[in-house]
């Protein structure tokens, strides 16, 4: 079992900047590869960004590239999402997940326009 805690949600105004973090506990974090997820109301969850077991290779969802950047501290077990230029559509509860199957409660960012 892994047990994943995200943070660092918020209300912000568009084009400012926010950081997640993921807190992992449980099973070795360095094991798995880590996703961020999110999902608007009234819409399916999406992918957002992926970083692999080293943190060596990363994958970004077209919408966020070039603004979101995930990267990975195993020493801490934490997965962070930064978020930089923020538009009023990434407004979203975000999850991360771990490998194929734990998932976190999620965490609230709100970007006002």
């Amino acid at each position: 079992q892994v047990q994943l805690v995200e943070s660092g949600g918020g209300l912000v105004q568009a084009g400012g900047s926010l950081r997640l973090s993921c807190a992992a506990s449980g099973r070795t974090f360095s094991n798995y590869d880590m996703y961020w997820y999110r999902q608007a109301p009234g819409k399916e969850r999406e992918f957002v960004a992926t970083i692999n077991w080293s943190g060596g290779s990363t994958t970004y969802a077209n919408s966020v590239k070039g603004r979101f950047t995930i990267s990975r501290d195993n020493t801490k077990n934490t997965v962070y999402l930064q978020m930089n230029s923020l538009k009023p559509e990434d407004t979203a509860k975000y999850y991360c997940k771990a490998g194929f199957a734990y998932w976190g409660q999620g965490t609230q960012v709100t970007v006002s326009s």
